[in-house]
């Protein structure tokens, strides 16, 4: 009895040894997950952050680049402005027509540029992309000759369309300022992403901003202390523009670059045909946005207060132009990113890229949304003192925020199609959006329904709207397997024989 006592004894010990050791053993695995998590959560966050590190490394010089770049025209307005209601009509016309189209034409471009360049860096092939370089030079001046006959007789044709006969002669007057700030436009833009693309783009931010104070004290120079007036003010812009470009011709030609810049060279000249075809189907990508902005602005100019109707649209554009312009930023960021990864053979890193991007930028716009709920009154006083244009402007501010939220979605896959050298896509999705449902839409609303401006700005935010949807849908289908193959087999095909090795440690150190 007493050894059976003691074996019943021992059982239950033994029962609650077993649990204990089972026990254990969950500990241990639930330690193990815990370690496996948080190092996995640890590698994701080192991920990310890496990630975030490299796009404001692009952004941020190369937002800084178009805002200030803008931020010139923007001078210019508001000295215009505040010395002549019909100069600020007349300015506001030009500008957001056939300056808009050149400046759309000269940015969409440049980014072929910018693929080309992006993808030959990634694949280190650090030689072709100054020959990339002198080609869009070449083929953008060519393009820039070819549609300066529409600046020079920008007047007589806004005439010919029924636009407002006195402030269209003011035009004659303002246009011979612009046709040299539009030749600027060609080296500022490519050299931008050129050095973009091999991530020396913070010079270009730094030299830009130094231009915009330069331009800034030319203008109050010759405006409030010389007394010139508007051509004061477009004085001061030319100024600017050519300073910069003069800046950042000193920084490549220097020495600053000196294995992707190895000077001028005949090859610049070969296979010029496939470069304008893409330079084409890019400038088309982006002059269909803007000339959609510029035929809304024509638009609000058949409207019953014409001048005012031009100046608050005109206003509001330019809200719109500057946070488009910080996207824009975004953009180089997504096309850079996807064309070095595309180069370099990673697919995973291409839908990682964009992912990030695309959440930095969402609550971007989020930001700049609610910033201009909140100051929409007075935003239209920086341009001009008139009451009517600003309470035209404030009854625009709720469908401008929507149109800034949905403007920091939008350029993101602009952006990763343009690395991905998908322009031509973009171009008739662009088409579709904007002049197939934007535009009548806009009409219908305008004149049917006697919406006036809002109207207008109503059809663009529908564009705007159906363009974004549709992006998302190509870029979450694209096959970036496929992607990758189609990029090494472009670089294989418009690749330079290398008069040096191809790989160069100084390089490589500063790629990493």
């Amino acid at each position: 009895m007493p050894k059976l006592k003691n074996q019943r004894r021992k059982q239950p010990n033994m029962s609650t040894q077993g649990e204990m050791e089972e026990r254990l053993l969950r500990v241990g695995s639930d330690a193990k997950d815990r370690q496996s998590n948080s190092i996995e959560s640890l590698y994701l966050r080192a991920k990310v952050w890496s990630e975030v590190s490299k796009m404001w490394r692009i952004a941020l010089p190369s937002s800084l680049f178009r805002l200030t770049s803008f931020g010139s025209i923007i001078v210019a307005q508001a000295f215009i402005g505040h010395s002549s209601k019909l100069g600020l009509a007349a300015y506001a016309l030009l500008q957001s027509t056939f300056i808009r189209f050149l400046y759309g034409l000269m940015g969409g471009m440049s980014s072929a540029t910018e693929t080309l360049c992006g993808q030959a860096y990634g694949a280190e092939q650090y030689q072709t992309m100054g020959i990339y370089l002198q080609r869009s030079w070449i083929v953008d001046i060519a393009v820039t000759t070819l549609f300066l006959p529409f600046i020079i007789l920008a007047g007589p044709i806004l005439r010919l369309l029924g636009q407002n006969v006195a402030i269209t002669r003011t035009v004659d007057e303002i246009y011979p300022w612009m046709i040299p700030y539009v030749y600027s436009l060609i080296f500022t833009m490519t050299m931008q992403m050129y050095l973009q693309a091999q991530m020396k783009n913070a010079i270009v931010g730094v030299l830009s901003t130094l231009s915009l104070a330069l331009d800034i004290l030319v203008t109050w120079w010759c405006v409030s202390f010389m007394g010139m007036g508007i051509g004061g003010a477009l004085l001061g812009l030319n100024v600017s523009s050519w300073s910069l470009v003069l800046a950042e011709f000193v920084y490549v030609f220097g020495g600053w670059c000196p294995f992707t810049w190895t000077g001028f060279s005949t090859a610049a000249f070969v296979d010029l045909v496939p470069m304008l075809k893409l330079s084409i189907s890019s400038g088309f990508m982006i002059c269909l946005e803007y000339w959609y902005l510029s035929i809304l602005v024509l638009m609000a100019g058949y409207t019953e207060d014409a001048n005012t109707a031009i100046s608050a649209f005109s206003i509001c554009q330019y809200i719109y132009t500057w946070e488009l312009n910080i996207c824009l930023g975004f953009l180089g960021a997504a096309c850079v990113r996807v064309a070095n990864e595309l180069g370099k053979g990673d697919a995973a890193a291409v839908r990682f890229s964009i992912r990030v991007i695309l959440t930095v930028s969402a609550i971007m716009g989020v930001i700049f949304s609610v910033l201009c709920l909140a100051f929409s009154g007075q935003i239209s006083y920086l341009f001009t003192n008139s009451k009517e244009v600003s309470k035209t402007v404030d009854d625009l501010s709720m469908i401008l925020a929507v149109s800034i939220l949905l403007n920091s979605i939008q350029p993101i896959l602009s952006g990763v199609a343009v690395g991905a050298g998908m322009q031509s896509i973009v171009a008739v999705v662009n088409l579709v959006s904007y002049y197939a449902i934007g535009i009548p839409l806009g009409l219908i609303l305008t004149y049917v329904f006697h919406l006036g401006v809002k109207g207008l700005w109503s059809g663009m935010l529908a564009g705007i709207a159906i363009q974004t949807a549709i992006l998302c849908y190509i870029i979450y289908r694209t096959d970036w397997e496929l992607e990758v193959k189609k990029t090494s087999e472009r670089m294989k095909a418009w690749s330079l024989k290398p008069s040096h090795e191809e790989s160069n440690p100084i390089i490589d150190d500063e790629r990493k």
